[in-house]
């Protein structure tokens, strides 16, 4: 069942805007509206229903257990117009699980608990099966010109701090948030965190007390990672700025400040030039660099989220040819033995240009990636088509000092289609995604590094409906 407070919110979103409509309408029959009053900008509010149906499955090698998730989900998001260029926005989220394997049994052979599927869910309790609701966004924003302003619950897209849309519902984030716009050629966001909701939870939490819901891995010495609640930060900080000098070239630049425990910062650089009559060069160029700040979270080296003596470099590119619809890319990542990549999970997934879906390089330093990606666009009817391979050269998985996730080298596979219905069916949107992966690496007879990792297919079928 879903539960009484998110039955009252959307009741009371619906059953709000119904009588704006009413009374709107009634209003235009007798005079015109007066677009300065509190009136006015409720009568233009806006309300907007998205229902989600998710089918995963995870086929995994051996005698490992296979598991599947069949969820449902729905939420209304209710925002008024505008009164002097504040508005307020609300909306809420549903789910069910239609059916599932067990996700409260880890698997009979390596003890190791499931690691997509839950995701669907909630991740701190698999036996819940019905009381899986959350207040999505709760905010309050400012918007003039090319300002906008919003504090509260939200959704923001950053590199390291974004939605990670890959499962029934979307991270989300509650702080300040600044973005500002000067024209075509130069734009910054920036803003203060102190609470996020990672996708696969329905609660808010601390930043510190975030760090460490999803599996930890292990510690430079081997450990199992104990930095969960034995973190303390007031928030992350920070700051984009984008530039496009001309047409063609995109530089932006991005800090993270993770108050107390580390910092991150990235420049990338995007461009893509005319080459012949239909055909363009792509490319791109990232930097990262990141360090702990203090202790890494805890003066226990064995409780510590960033090791104190550790560093990570990370240089990744990109290049391609795009003609017509169809564009191919070529993208090389490279990670440095200064230390481990590391950022939580439950705030995101990584912008690297060798990222695919499903799997990661946080956690592992000493990596070098090369993947293929040709995508085909057939605007005509309404598909977009994606296929890739990446290999992924990682540190052995005994090597605790630069594999925190005991991930062995692999092999991914990828296939991606995206169609988007129209006619009677408008708003409807269907999503496949396949992926394999396969292993390349010693994992010394032990299936605890093969489980829900490599020799594995994973399937999604996704299909969304907005109006």
């Amino acid at each position: 069942m879903i539960s009484k407070n998110i039955i009252t919110l959307l009741q009371f979103v619906l059953l709000f805007y119904i009588s704006l409509i009413n009374a709107n309408a009634q209003h235009m029959v007798s005079k015109t509206i007066d677009t300065t009053t509190l009136q006015s900008a409720l009568r233009k509010s806006h309300v907007e229903a998205r229902f989600r149906l998710y089918m995963m499955g995870t086929d995994n090698a051996h005698s490992l257990t296979d598991y599947h998730a069949l969820a449902f989900g729905g939420g209304l998001k209710f925002e008024t117009g505008s009164y002097k260029g504040f508005r307020i926005g609300i909306s809420g989220f549903f789910i069910w699980n239609l059916g599932s394997s067990d996700l409260t049994k880890p698997d009979s052979v390596t003890q190791v608990k499931n690691r997509y599927e839950i995701g669907q869910f909630d991740v701190e309790n698999p036996a819940n099966r019905n009381d899986m609701d959350r207040i999505e966004d709760f905010y309050l924003r400012y918007e003039k010109k090319g300002l906008k302003i919003t504090y509260g619950k939200q959704e923001i897209q950053t590199p390291f701090v974004n939605p990670q849309d890959g499962r029934m519902r979307p991270t989300g984030e509650q702080g300040l948030w600044l973005v500002y716009k000067l024209k075509d050629k130069f734009d910054i966001e920036t803003g203060w965190l102190y609470r996020i909701s990672p996708r696969g939870t329905v609660r808010w939490f601390g930043i510190d007390e975030s760090i460490g819901i999803y599996p930890s891995g292990v510690n430079v010495f081997g450990s199992k990672s104990n930095y969960r609640q034995h973190l303390k930060s007031s928030g992350v900080g920070i700051l984009g700025i984008r530039f496009k000098p001309n047409p063609s070239l995109t530089i932006q630049f991005w800090d993270h400040y993770v108050d107390r425990i580390f910092n991150t910062s990235m420049m990338q650089a995007d461009g893509e030039w005319i080459i012949g009559e239909e055909e363009k060069l792509i490319g791109g160029l990232q930097y990262v660099f990141q360090h702990p700040l203090k202790d890494g979270g805890n003066v226990d080296p064995l409780k510590t989220y960033y090791d104190k003596g550790d560093r990570a470099q990370i240089f990744s590119m990109r290049t391609g040819i795009r003609k017509r619809q169809t564009t191919l890319q070529i993208n090389a990542t490279r990670i440095t033995a200064d230390g481990r990549f590391l950022m939580p999970r439950e705030w995101g997934r990584e912008p690297f240009y060798t990222f695919m879906p499903r799997e990661r390089n946080e956690g592992a330093g000493d990596v070098k990636a090369i993947s293929f990606n040709l995508i085909r666009q057939f605007p005509q009817k309404n598909i977009r088509f994606e296929c890739g391979y990446g290999y992924y050269d990682m540190p052995d998985v005994l090597d605790s000092r630069f594999n925190k996730y005991q991930m062995p080298s692999y092999q991914q596979f990828l296939m991606n289609i995206r169609y988007k219905f129209t006619g009677f069916l408008t708003g409807l949107n269907a999503e496949i995604l396949y992926v394999y992966k396969k292993n390349s690496a010693e994992t010394y007879g032990d299936f605890r590094y093969v489980i829900n990792k490599v020799d594995m297919q994973h399937l999604d079928l996704i299909l969304n409906y907005k109006l």
